[in-house]
């Protein structure tokens, strides 16, 4: 039988594997610009990013437990060394950002990366019949749709 412990097809779980490592990464990469970003803004808005990005970091670091933990319970092995992240990750990199306005499109544009995998990961976990996964890509979807909608107005 084909079957992992869960009753899911062995081979759609090790794709899903796959590009829940790569969501990892991307989410890993996400992260450590957050913290940059907390860390080096500077300018009027430095007391309203400067919270703003604690919250997200934080937010960002549940998350990537919970990528880690959907891949243990697909019996997978989720990546654990900056060298794997940076191979694959797709999010872009921020380094010695402290504008405002840059801060916050790099957020923007790091968290349509982030959506782009999702998405991905929703079809595939749909035909895999993983209601966890599909789960969890929907909840980490709607709530990022939504920081990009606030961050987009705060831009404009």
């Amino acid at each position: 039988m084909n079957k992992t412990i869960l009753g899911l097809n062995k081979e759609k779980v090790e794709e899903l594997n796959v590009n829940l490592n790569e969501l990892l990464a991307n989410f890993q990469v996400y992260y450590q610009n957050l913290r940059g970003l907390h860390w080096n803004i500077k300018g009027k808005s430095f007391f309203e990013l400067h919270v703003k990005f604690e919250e997200l970091y934080t937010d960002s670091q549940e998350k990537i437990d919970m990528i880690a933990e959907r891949i243990l319970t697909l019996e997978g092995n989720p990546l654990h060394t900056f060298s794997d992240y940076t191979a694959i990750a797709k999010v872009p990199v921020g380094k010695n950002i402290s504008n405002d306005i840059k801060s916050v499109e790099l957020v923007v544009n790091s968290l349509s990366e982030l959506i782009e995998i999702e998405r991905s990961i929703l079809n595939q976990s749909d035909e895999a019949n993983d209601e966890g996964t599909n789960s969890m890509m929907s909840d980490f979807i709607s709530e990022q749709e939504k920081t990009i909608w606030m961050l987009k107005s705060w831009l404009a």
